[in-house]
């Protein structure tokens, strides 16, 4: 993967709809969110096409707060997941990412006032609809000693949510990191 990925969240959709391309413009993977699903179920494909997975995204339970969700590979091993934090994401969003059951990063909310503000400022009529370019989040992947990996930051945008991630070290968990800030954007989504 050539970083920085661009994360692109279709708004106005019926079914909610993520694109991620690479720096070169290379669509990276695409995913098309089903409708009234109690327990998630997220199929990630390698384009808009969807003719070739690259992974499942399922939880372990029926809508729950903390639900574990689980990366799994066409060949039907998990290679990852990522779980929310419980009550310490209520107020900032929270996630552990781990890999065979080890710990691997934590990724979390640099600055919940920023989101806060943000849905404030998007409940006020007209005013509303320019939130997007107002407050922006940015979100941190890290391992439990503090070294920064990445970095995702949301963009301007009108009708559609717009993010960036970066890499800052090397690491052989790209993918699970993808797909962790994937799902977490899912997870985030209607707030803010």
């Amino acid at each position: 993967m050539n970083f920085p990925l661009t994360f692109r969240f279709k708004i106005v959709a019926i079914a909610p709809q993520l694109s991620v391309t690479d720096a070169t413009g290379k669509t990276v993977c695409y995913v098309q969110q089903r409708l009234f699903k109690l327990k998630e179920n997220i199929v990630v494909y390698a384009d808009d096409s969807k003719s070739r997975t690259v992974c499942e995204i399922k939880a372990d339970r029926i809508i729950d707060f903390s639900a574990n969700y689980g990366f799994i590979a066409p060949d039907g091993s998990e290679f990852g997941n990522i779980k929310r934090q419980g009550m310490k994401s209520l107020f900032s969003a929270r996630y552990d990412i781990s890999r065979n059951g080890q710990p691997l990063f934590e990724l979390r909310e640099e600055n919940p006032w920023v989101k806060l503000l943000d849905g404030i400022f998007e409940g006020i009529p007209i005013l509303g609809g320019f939130s997007g370019y107002v407050f922006h989040t940015r979100y941190l992947i890290q391992d439990s000693a503090g070294k920064r990996y990445f970095t995702l930051h949301k963009r301007p945008a009108f009708f559609e949510g717009v993010f960036e991630l970066e890499q800052h070290e090397p690491t052989d968990a790209d993918l699970v990191a993808l797909m962790s800030t994937l799902m977490m954007l899912f997870l985030e989504r209607d707030r803010g």
